[in-house]
């Protein structure tokens, strides 16, 4: 009798030691589902913050607010008040739904000099808002740089043969120091029966600090083809290769599988 009291503990035992461990598992399931998917409080522009603009001007005419976003949406950096940017700022624009970063803000002294990393320079290059991740590349930020382009192929003999349009990495890594006003240009596209449309493109400037290879091959590059950014962090990986043709994204219609 003692000896199926003793089995009957040592059973129970067991049944809730196991119970615990898959209630634990549960949970942790759970948590990793629901990680990064809680709200935090941030300081978004409701308006257009324009370069030299103070906090206190932006706050008086409505253009901050606080909001919630997932926190997997939250910018590096990003501010849930004003408090330590008071009496600072804007360095350059600040854009409609953009998380406000502390670098963003700064002196009125500053708000018309760059800030450039030691030993690069600063060059320009203008892009549409989807080339430039619609508005989230702020002064600070860390970009990869695309290029994609239509080649021609220069002969010997003078004639030139074009090459297949390319996508490809340019450069893997390259910090924004400032993003400059935004135009409105016009683009006009023809369809295959001869229809033509035309809609209107915003594009931006923005300044990159970079080293003189760096320079020549985005100078080259803007030139000579289209430039797209995206936005990296520490963990981004971005790795050079032939770059990607029509042959890539549509295999089918170029006899792969």
């Amino acid at each position: 009798m003692a000896r199926r009291s003793i089995l009957l503990g040592v059973a129970f035992l067991i049944a809730a030691f196991g119970t615990t461990m898959v209630v634990l598992y549960v949970q942790g399931i759970e948590a990793r589902a629901t990680a990064g998917q809680d709200l935090v409080e941030v300081l978004v522009a409701t308006d257009t913050i324009a370069a030299g603009e103070s906090v206190s001007d932006a706050q008086d005419a409505g253009k901050l607010e606080k909001s919630s976003v997932l926190r997997d949406d939250l910018v590096d950096g990003a501010l849930a008040s004003t408090r330590s940017i008071e009496g600072e700022v804007a360095l350059a624009t600040v854009y409609p739904g953009q998380q406000i970063l502390g670098q963003q803000f700064g002196d009125a002294a500053g708000a018309s000099a760059l800030k450039i990393p030691e030993g690069t320079m600063a060059i320009s290059v203008e892009l549409t808002d989807p080339a430039r991740v619609a508005g989230f590349v702020t002064p600070g930020s860390e970009v990869v740089i695309f290029a994609s382009a239509d080649p021609e192929l220069y002969l010997p003999d003078g004639s030139t043969r074009k090459l297949s349009p390319y996508t490809s990495l340019l450069l893997p890594k390259v910090t924004v120091v400032g993003v400059g006003t935004t135009s409105v240009t016009s683009r006009t596209t023809t369809t295959e029966d001869g229809e033509q449309t035309t809609e209107e493109v915003p594009r931006t400037i923005l300044t990159i600090a970079v080293d003189q290879d760096q320079a020549e091959k985005v100078i080259y590059a803007s030139r000579n083809g289209d430039l797209s950014f995206a936005l990296r962090d520490d963990e981004t990986v971005a790795r050079a290769g032939k770059g990607v043709t029509a042959s890539d994204v549509l295999p089918g219609a170029f006899g792969g599988n």
